[in-house]
């Protein structure tokens, strides 16, 4: 892998990510804003799976329930529960988050000193 890729990603990576925002962005209002919403409480809250893979696994599927949903006419809470970071620590509950790893990484960093 070189160095480009292992700063910014690989082009397949890059590739899926801008099909699933453009996923994103063909939901109803309500999903949409949910969605982005459901993405920023990952990334910020540190809680979002520190690997691609599961990243794409985990975002791939709620933009599978969402368009499910949307389809149905049904509320995003009634897909996700009334307590939706809930339901975002529920998806990423076994596997490894930045969280995880920022931790380790100070603890390894400290450790040292």
């Amino acid at each position: 892998m070189s160095m480009i890729e292992k700063m910014i990603g690989s082009l397949d990576d890059k590739r899926e990510w801008k099909a699933m925002e453009t996923r994103a962005k063909e939901l109803p209002g309500e999903y949409r804003n949910a969605y982005k919403a459901i993405q920023k409480y990952m990334w910020t809250a540190g809680g979002g799976p520190a690997d691609w893979k599961d990243s794409s696994r985990i975002f791939q599927g709620i933009l599978d329930l969402f368009e499910q949903g949307a389809a149905e006419g049904r509320k995003v809470t009634d897909l996700t529960g009334e307590d939706v970071a809930a339901f975002c620590d529920d998806l990423v509950k076994d596997e490894k988050t930045w969280k995880d790893k920022y931790r380790k990484k100070l603890n390894d960093t400290i450790g040292r000193g």
